[in-house]
């Protein structure tokens, strides 16, 4: 058969990407290797942990927060079975969604790997072979869980976040490598239903690639939760017996030191995933950290072929692979699309939610860029204190001569709905005085920002 178009991979940047085009008219296929679609989000990332997190901070908040609120909760107990079942319902229906959608918009959609013979002409190994050819083929195969040789996951007890998000119990003591959001996510799950939870981290803060002070914050949070943290520690290996896993580190000193739990999170990042792509058969070129290389339009050196998401440059996200997709098909149909990567906003859905867009406080110091800063802490909100999240700030950082909104860091309750107004403003390339003079609901979470803005403006909050 022959398409207009061939995407490889249906996580969010592949179905999205298969939607836009076939919407524009383009005869349109999707290959997946899995016998579901949705990619690693929708089956063992983004959906299952978001349903996971809520769970687990249900829990939490009946245990700890309830009783404030005068709600008597006496025996309550964790399910895991049935919190574990659930996840995998809101995961069945997800993809049952993706395929509703690949046949209302009449997209071919081949199980089996989709392999490169040429540029042009596509073998998909399933449960038979099939070949077919196309004129464009985006590809959007993603990315798996990283790990440095010492650390090598078993799946069993030591395990990468693919493993825990099914185990069968909850860990008595979760070691966690990686300090980053994918680790602290799965952490904070865990910690919330009664684990000790150690973070090792390499680097001397929490989130580094975030504002410091957003990492400085959460940390706090976290360590109120239980939540203990040995940052500067290069691990070196880990071990298990079966029952137990050991992870030996050397501390900032240099001394080696030696932490035992049952098991073990390996969260030091993915990597692209191409496995089975048969890209030299294409022509197609990769960077020395295994990314496909691309040029402004998402095309790779081979003309006709397309590449987004985790397996090129950039953040790994999945509304970033989304835009990506949409960008390339748009591309596709002779539209002039838009995509700022800049603006492209990062999330941890811990409890506070930490979010953040544009440039870091270090990123500004770094370029030069002369910069005033405005805070706002949610302790002062009176949204915050009805539903008693008052942790964490909301920090606008904006030109010192122009005014102009350059980042904005969040640690608060529904962050990662709120840096959506931050976004938009950024978009726009709105003032810190344009965001402090639009009327904003109270009581609402979303006053924080009005008030950080105020406070970057004219160092004026109106009430703190």
């Amino acid at each position: 058969m022959s398409y207009d178009v061939a995407i490889i991979g249906s996580g969010p940047g592949g179905y999205v990407a298969a939607i836009r085009c076939a919407q524009l008219g383009l005869k349109t296929a999707i290959i997946e290797k899995y016998n579901t679609l949705g990619g690693t989000c929708l089956n063992v990332g983004c959906i299952p942990s978001k349903a996971l997190l809520d769970s687990s901070e249900h829990y939490h908040n009946a245990i700890h927060n309830f009783e404030e609120h005068g709600i008597d909760t006496s025996g309550v107990a964790v399910n895991f079975e049935q919190m574990i079942s659930r996840k995998n319902k809101v995961v069945s229906q997800t993809c049952d969604g993706v395929k509703f959608l690949m046949d209302k918009n009449m997209i071919d959609v081949f199980t089996g790997v989709g392999t490169f013979l040429d540029k042009n002409t596509i073998e998909i190994k399933g449960a038979k072979k099939e070949k077919i050819t196309t004129k464009n083929t985006i590809i959007a195969t993603g990315s798996k869980p990283n790990y440095f040789p010492g650390m090598e996951p078993d799946k069993k007890r030591i395990i990468t976040s693919t493993e825990a998000l099914s185990l069968k119990e909850i860990p008595k003591h979760l070691i966690v490598i990686g300090g980053g959001v994918i680790g602290l996510e799965l952490g904070s799950v865990y910690a919330r239903l009664g684990a000790e939870v150690t973070v090792v981290e390499f680097a001397d803060s929490i989130i580094a690639s975030m504002d410091r002070s957003c990492g400085k914050e959460l940390t706090k949070i976290l360590k109120k939760e239980g939540f203990k943290f040995q940052l500067k520690h290069a691990v070196e290996k880990v071990t298990t017996d079966g029952k137990t896993v050991k992870v030996f580190a050397k501390n900032k000193k240099q001394e080696s030191v030696t932490f035992e739990g049952d098991y073990c999170l390996v969260a030091v990042g993915r990597k692209p995933y191409t496995d089975g792509l048969g890209l030299e058969k294409a022509g197609i070129k990769m960077d020395d950290r295994g990314r496909i290389e691309v040029n402004e339009n998402l095309q790779t050196n081979v003309a006709g072929v397309y590449a987004i998401g985790d397996v090129v440059k950039g953040a790994m996200l999945a509304h970033k692979a989304e835009e990506e997709g949409v960008f390339v098909a748009e591309l596709l149909a002779g539209q002039k699309p838009h995509i700022n990567h800049h603006l492209i906003p990062g999330v941890v859905y811990t409890w506070p939610e930490v979010a953040a867009v544009g440039f870091t406080e270090e990123d500004l110091k770094d370029k030069g860029i002369e910069y005033k800063a405005g805070q706002f802490s949610m302790r002062a909100l009176g949204r915050s204190r009805a539903s008693m999240d008052t942790s964490g700030f909301v920090k606008v950082l904006a030109d010192k001569n122009t005014d102009e909104v350059l980042g904005v860091h969040m640690v608060c309750a529904r962050a990662a709905d709120l840096i959506m107004e931050a976004v938009t403003a950024m978009e726009y390339r709105a003032s810190a005085e344009d965001i402090a003079r639009i009327c904003h609901p109270h009581p609402t979470y979303s006053e924080a920002f009005k008030e950080a803005a105020l406070d970057a403006t004219e160092n004026r909050p109106l009430h703190s």
